[in-house]
């Protein structure tokens, strides 16, 4: 065999599985055909956290006024914010490729495709290796809409040649949800449809209607129980009819419905690697396909499909191949944020889950106007929930909606990770004055 892991794919995963298995001593090979480090380095993640913080900004101005700073005259410059993003992208893709030349790791260029269980083609070449990793990651879905090929999807709107004035997003998951936030903050008109009745399925529902009501707000024009209908292009943009009838003109429409695995060309088929009817790979626990000394893992499986979960499944692949074996993926309690705003951020279950799982729960929480804004005279408010199991008095989730959401529900995710009951929450100090201490301060239940 020419190497003992070939990987298929470079974005987060594919590439510490390959680096963790090149430590071990073992010759790995990865193959990609795209810049390195996958979508969270190119295309999500990292890209739509700085155009959050761009957003960011027009708010910080008029905010500074309450605290005696005269007006700041401000333009958004969209040519320089793409060209920084575009350098501090590079930089990281150069980060990437330092990092598999030290590790060892054999670097291909090109698209691979399976031949056998131990081949794999890359343009006229092939490579045998003992184990096979896709890590291929997912691809924006477009839904078959009249004009499709008028849109646009999460995959270009970073580098508009235009600034879009006028967006049309397209979509009620966070991805949607914080495009809509991020081009509101830079300055564009948003109206952003979805389909069903509640924008964020899946979140907790007071999470999803008061983060629904704030970003309204700050200026989204959320429709709900709406969807497009058709798209034509005019001499002024596009015009965007409804299924009700209604339309729409603007500059752009961005489709975030959804992602589907990115395995075309791949061959799965003829291999006999067996996929879903979403068309995810199918893996068990140690993430083997169905084909012997084939690996699957990231979004191409579709578990949870967010970077840091991708990381941890190539950890456990690379134990499960050349470790002790050990090592297990828990899928419980893993924190995640959506980069609104304001921002929102969960970690553990929601209020729905907590009652079908536990029965009997108890629900704190707390919404007020954040110390900041006391001399802003802005409207925004701040949401925290607390779920406990009312027998064990064992937290099982938390959730919140306000400035640095993100940042606090890490630091708790630990708590819960340990197992942490209500009792030790309340004989935990805070740190006053903070939008934090409101997790540790709540005393009397709501709902229970």
């Amino acid at each position: 065999m020419d190497f003992d892991l070939f990987v298929i794919g470079a974005g987060s995963g594919g590439v510490r599985a390959a680096r963790m298995a090149a430590a071990k001593g073992v010759k790995v090979a990865v193959v990609e055909d795209a810049p390195l480090g996958g979508t969270c380095v190119n295309l999500g993640c990292i890209p739509k956290k700085l155009y959050s913080y761009a957003s960011s900004f027009p708010a910080h101005f008029s905010s500074s006024e309450g605290y005696g700073w005269s007006h700041v005259e401000s333009s958004l410059d969209w040519e320089l914010l793409k060209k920084n993003r575009a350098i501090e992208i590079k930089r990281l893709n150069g980060v990437y490729a330092n990092l598999l030349k030290n590790s060892g790791v054999v670097l291909i260029e090109g698209r691979g495709s399976l031949v056998d269980k131990n081949t794999v083609k890359v343009g006229d070449k092939t490579y045998t290796a003992k184990n096979i990793l896709i890590a291929t990651g997912g691809w924006p879905s477009v839904p078959d809409v009249s004009g499709k090929e008028l849109v646009i999807t999460s995959n270009e709107i970073f580098d508009l040649p235009v600034f879009p004035k006028r967006l049309l997003v397209v979509g009620g998951g966070y991805i949607a949800s914080e495009f809509a936030s991020i081009f509101n903050g830079l300055g564009a008109k948003v109206i952003q449809l979805y389909r069903s009745e509640k924008i964020l399925r899946g979140f907790d529902e007071d999470l999803r209607d008061f983060l629904s009501q704030e970003m309204i707000k700050h200026g989204v024009d959320i429709r709900v129980n709406s969807d497009v209908a058709k798209i034509e292009k005019t001499a002024n943009g596009l015009l965007v009819t409804l299924k009700d009838g209604q339309t729409e003109e603007v500059d752009q429409v961005l489709y975030a419905t959804g992602r589907v695995p990115n395995t075309k060309g791949l061959n799965l088929d003829a291999v006999g690697v067996k996929t879903n009817k979403k068309g995810q790979i199918e893996v068990d626990k140690n993430y083997t396909t169905s084909v012997e000394s084939i690996y699957a893992l990231g979004d191409v499986v579709g578990h949870l499909e967010l970077t840091p979960v991708a990381l941890g499944e190539a950890m456990t692949v690379v134990d499960y191949l050349f470790g002790d074996k050990k090592r297990q993926m828990s899928y419980d309690n893993i924190p995640t944020a959506i980069f609104t705003t304001p921002n929102a951020a969960t970690v553990g279950l929601t209020e729905e889950q907590a009652r079908e799982q536990y029965g009997e729960v108890l629900i704190f929480k707390s919404e007020f106007k954040a110390l900041k804004h006391t001399l802003t005279g802005k409207t925004e408010r701040t949401l925290m929930k607390m779920i406990v199991d009312k027998a064990s008095d064992k937290v099982v989730g938390i959730h919140m909606v306000g400035d640095d959401a993100g940042e606090i529900i890490q630091g708790f995710a630990v708590a819960l990770k340990a197992g942490a009951t209500k009792a030790i929450f309340d004989n935990t100090i805070g740190i006053h004055p903070t939008a934090a201490e409101e997790f540790v301060t709540m005393r009397t239940p709501v709902e229970g």
